[in-house]
């Protein structure tokens, strides 16, 4: 067999086992359905971005993603891809939403783009040290700050809330707060915390950044 043959064999064997993985799938979704949610807050510039069907669809996010980590948890599907894939998804969900409040002059590009440079940071750390066959145990924060982004999110799509901009723009500066702050503890952590692994598996974990 050559090198290339062993390569499509190996390729096909993942994508097998990403496919027989529920909890990925949903994952998966997620991610692909992400681009009709920023649609439809562009859709609705009038209103800021808010409509009573990007809200549902914002909480339907959330299900899924306490789905996709309940599936992994209890089914033992916890594998490298979904734990690549389930912070990933967060990130694209989050942070293209903001954007496209942003874009909408629901949210200011400052809050924004201090969250997006605190994932980005995080994410170059965490792949930094797995290159070097190390694990960054995660934090539980990382999971309170998703919910926090999440509920900053869903206030801004809320209808009754279209002219409390007081609210929505505080609960977008906690949001920046708690991000900005959980990800200094994951760098603290990570520096001090990081450990040698023979096998990177063994330290996979559904949590997020």
């Amino acid at each position: 067999m050559s090198a290339n043959d062993a390569a499509a064999v190996g390729a096909l064997h993942h994508i097998g086992h990403f496919l027989a993985n529920p909890a990925n799938l949903i994952t998966g979704a997620r991610i692909l359905a992400s681009p009709i949610a920023f649609l439809l807050i562009l859709a609705n510039n009038d209103t800021g971005g808010a409509s009573w069907t990007v809200f549902v669809l914002g909480w339907i996010f959330a299900a899924t993603d306490l789905l996709d980590g309940w599936l992994a948890r209890r089914f033992d599907l916890i594998s490298r891809s979904g734990a690549f894939l389930d912070p990933l998804a967060d990130k694209i969900v989050v942070i293209g939403a903001m954007i496209c409040l942003v874009v909408v002059d629901r949210y200011h590009w400052l809050p924004v783009a201090l969250i997006a440079v605190r994932e980005v940071v995080i994410t170059g750390f965490r792949s930094y040290w797995v290159k070097h066959n190390r694990a960054v145990p995660a934090r539980k924060s990382g999971k309170y700050k998703s919910i926090v982004q999440g509920l900053a999110l869903q206030a801004a799509l809320f209808p009754p809330l279209v002219d409390a901009d007081l609210i929505v723009t505080g609960m977008l500066w906690f949001a920046v707060a708690f991000t900005v702050y959980s990800g200094g503890r994951y760098l603290a952590d990570g520096s001090g915390s990081t450990r040698l692994s023979g096998n990177i598996d063994e330290h996979v974990t559904v949590e997020s950044e």
